[in-house]
């Protein structure tokens, strides 16, 4: 009988972020596959509004990595990362003639899973 090998998973996960889920994809494919050190680099000098967030969420998953599950940090590499939609918040815009027009303020839920190499 094979032995299983676990590797060790550490994740983190924001939900209800208020961006638009393809703005984020942008930034996540930037970064997948990549060492966490290098993706910190990556994150930071990008000038995208979900650069911002996904560097608190990527931070977190370090975090998380390191103290819940002992993970040496200069092993870390992202294994997983992924932005669904999430629920979106309709809003009503006044338009000519009495009319309305919709606002569709979209929103996103955000995942980072690393492993160690």
């Amino acid at each position: 009988m094979p032995e299983e090998t676990t590797t060790l998973e550490a994740k983190a996960i924001l939900r209800f972020a208020r961006i638009s889920s393809r703005k984020v994809k942008i930034v996540a494919d930037l970064i997948r596959g990549k060492n966490v050190d290098e993706a910190l680099a990556i994150v930071k000098f990008t000038p995208k509004a979900s650069s911002i967030i996904i560097e608190k969420l990527l931070k977190s998953a370090i975090a998380n990595a390191e103290n819940n599950h002992g993970m040496n940090r200069g092993n870390l590499v992202i294994s997983e990362i992924y932005a669904t939609q999430g629920p979106t918040l309709k809003r009503i815009r006044p338009a000519a003639k009495g009319s309305a027009n919709r606002i569709r303020k979209r929103t996103s839920h955000i995942t980072i899973k690393l492993r160690e190499v």
